[in-house]
C-alpha cells in the first residue's frame, strides 16, 4: 500500500473512531437528563408500540385529567396530592411539594415531571396545567368585537 494511502487510512479512521467516541460520551451524559412521555395507562401497562414499562426511580413526564375529588392537601404544608387518569382508564397518583400552578383544578389537563416511585406512583418536582386551546385574553376579545367577519361570540 503506498505510504500516503496508509497516512489517509489513519487519519480518516482515527477521526471516526475520535466521533463515535466523542457521540456515545455525549449520550452517555445526557441519558440522566432525558425525561420521556406517558400517559397513565402506559405507566402501567408499558408503551402501545413496544410494551416497554418506565422503571422505578426513572425520571419522566406524565400526562393526563386530574381526577376530581383525588385533590388531597396537607394543611401544614405545600404537599399536594392528586390521582392522573387517561382515556383508557389507567389511574396514578401524583405527590408533588410546591406552589401549584394558578390553572391547575380538578378536571383539568396537567403535564407533572418527576420520578417513578412505585408501579402507580409519581414524586413530581414540577407540575405543569394545561389551558384550553380556544383561551383568548380579554384585552384582545375586546379589541375583536367590532370587527364584524370574526365570530367573537366564542371568545366572550
Amino acid at each position: 500500500m503506498n505510504p500516503r494511502r496508509k497516512k489517509r487510512l489513519l487519519i480518516t479512521s482515527s477521526l471516526i473512531v475520535g466521533l463515535s467516541c466523542a457521540v456515545g460520551l455525549t449520550l452517555f451524559a445526557l441519558q440522566q437528563n432525558i425525561d420521556l412521555f406517558y400517559t397513565p395507562n402506559e405507566i402501567i401497562n408499558g408503551k402501545n408500540e413496544t410494551g416497554i414499562k418506565p422503571e422505578i426511580g426513572q425520571r419522566l413526564r406524565v400526562g393526563g385529567m386530574v381526577l376530581n375529588g383525588s385533590v388531597q392537601r396537607d394543611p401544614d404544608s405545600l404537599k399536594v396530592s392528586f390521582d392522573l387518569i387517561d382515556n383508557q382508564a389507567g389511574q396514578i397518583t401524583v405527590y408533588f411539594d410546591g406552589i401549584l400552578p394558578d390553572l391547575f383544578r380538578e378536571g383539568q389537563g396537567i403535564v407533572a415531571q418527576g420520578t417513578l416511585k412505585s408501579s402507580n406512583t409519581i414524586d413530581a418536582f414540577e407540575v405543569l396545567a394545561k389551558h384550553d386551546e380556544e383561551y383568548m385574553p380579554p384585552e384582545v376579545a375586546d379589541a375583536l368585537k367590532g370587527m364584524d367577519h370574526l365570530k367573537t361570540e366564542q371568545y366572550k
